[in-house]
């Protein structure tokens, strides 16, 4: 938003979705090792050599699927273990017998106190506040829902991940011939979608 704050700590910058201190602590720990991670996470579209990706990798410079995003979240949801989604469980005949059934496989990637500080700081309205304010639609006051926002370039994609520890939602909103959006940034244009499913679910 071209406004300066000076210091300010993990948990702000992540809450508040200020990028510069990401993009330093993606600098520090390297687009390899970065890169390397986000596919343990599940992410499978993160292919090119990572000098094409920069450091804005971490400002959304890669294309990845929403499907994979949300597996993402759900690897902190899950205190650090990734599980590959599945779209059918479990098939069986008119008597209930199974057929076919596919198991979960979960395998850890991430330290639990890792995954577990994550939620704690995308579920901290105080520290969202400053930029979302304190009744944000990403605010629920009786659930504990992590939540985190993204908006690429000229407004083409707005996105919105939150989960809490039984489900993680993903939206998307964008044109499909990758056009700016009137719309604006993704509080505006995904967040709303985002939010209403989660009332439902939650309420």
């Amino acid at each position: 938003d071209g406004r300066f704050r000076g210091e300010v700590t993990i948990r702000e910058a992540l809450a508040q979705s200020l990028n510069i201190p990401a993009v330093k602590i993606l600098r520090e720990v390297g687009l390899n090792y970065a890169i390397n991670k986000a596919k343990s996470f599940g992410i499978t579209t993160l292919s090119r050599d990572p000098g094409f990706y920069g450091l804005s990798l971490v400002l959304g410079g890669g294309e990845v699927k929403l499907l994979e995003m949300v597996s993402v979240y759900a690897v902190f949801s899950n205190e650090g273990f990734y599980t590959p989604p599945l779209f059918i469980l479990k098939i069986t005949d008119k008597k209930g017998d199974i057929i076919e059934e596919n198991k979960n496989n979960p395998r850890r990637v991430l330290q639990s106190s890792a995954a577990n500080l994550i939620t704690d700081i995308l579920s901290d309205n105080n520290a969202r506040a400053p930029m979302f304010g304190y009744q944000s639609p990403l605010y629920f006051k009786d659930h504990q829902v992590s939540v985190k926002t993204g908006t690429t370039q000229e407004f083409r994609d707005g996105w919105t991940i939150g989960y809490t520890p039984s489900i993680v939602v993903g939206v998307w909103v964008g044109n499909n011939n990758n056009t700016p959006m009137s719309g604006g940034e993704s509080l505006l244009v995904a967040t709303p979608i985002w939010r209403v499913f989660m009332e439902k679910v939650l309420y």
